[in-house]
């Protein structure tokens, strides 16, 4: 059973109470991206295996301070998500989705990590480990991002904004673009089409990785519901919170 439901009224609720305090005065805008920063990068990696706690993302990229223990590649994953996510923040301006945005923010994020394949489209097979889904072959990856990319309008005027954000994180992994790092791309694209529509970022708790992988792999299997569901929920959490946050600017 699906523990996840549709929380689309509820976080257009939130919305126009978010609305209402705009616009935000620039000191707090900054604290609030800041803080937002640190939360998406962390989140982020963690679900991907990294390490490093919230606090000691925010050392490492606030004080560039090492921390002791602590893999080479734990530190660049965060300093290029930081990046990636400060490329978010400008594209968020633009009113559209390019392709050229999508390998932009890979790059950003994998350039420290692996610079030859960095913002590039993957020129070999993989496979995903713990799932039987197979990843289109990489003589695919041009036509198919060529084509998703050309979707995108059509589908930001067809579909809720959450739903329509999450189709595209969608649409990343299954197509799986690059050797590594789709995961943190289709994380950062569906964030940038919820920041382009004024809708808080989504936070993914890494407690919720199992549910997270779980919902991608029903999508892969034609479940597309249980994951813009999933999504829903954590736009839901992330609005509230963001809610919060303004609430507790006024008192």
């Amino acid at each position: 059973m699906n523990k996840y439901k549709d929380r689309q009224i509820e976080i257009d609720e939130l919305k126009k109470e978010i609305d209402s305090y705009r616009p935000l005065d620039k000191i707090l805008l900054k604290e609030l991206q800041e803080y937002y920063r640190i939360g998406f990068v962390w989140t982020s990696n963690a679900l991907e295996g990294n390490s490093l706690t919230e606090s000691e993302t925010k050392v490492v990229i606030e004080d560039g301070i090492t921390i002791g223990g602590k893999t080479i590649r734990e530190h660049n994953e965060a300093l290029g998500h930081s990046e990636a996510y400060s490329l978010l923040e400008q594209l968020s301006a633009n009113k559209e989705i390019t392709e050229d945005d999508i390998c932009s923010l890979h790059r950003l994020f994998y350039y420290r990590i692996d610079e030859s394949n960095a913002g590039k489209y993957r020129n070999q097979q993989v496979f995903i480990s713990g799932t039987d889904y197979l990843p289109p072959k990489y003589q695919e990856i041009p036509s198919l991002m060529q084509n998703f990319v050309k979707q995108i309008p059509k589908w930001k005027s067809e579909f809720h904004p959450i739903i329509y954000a999450a189709k595209l994180h969608r649409e990343i992994a299954s197509i799986h673009p690059f050797i590594d790092g789709n995961g943190r791309a289709a994380r950062l694209v569906m964030n940038l089409a919820l920041l382009q529509a004024g809708y808080p970022i989504t936070i993914i708790p890494p407690i919720l990785r199992s549910d997270y992988i779980t919902s991608i792999r029903a999508a892969n299997k034609g479940d597309n519901e249980r994951f813009y569901n999933f999504i829903s929920n954590m736009e839901y959490e992330s609005a509230k919170d963001f809610a919060r946050l303004l609430r507790h600017s006024k008192d």
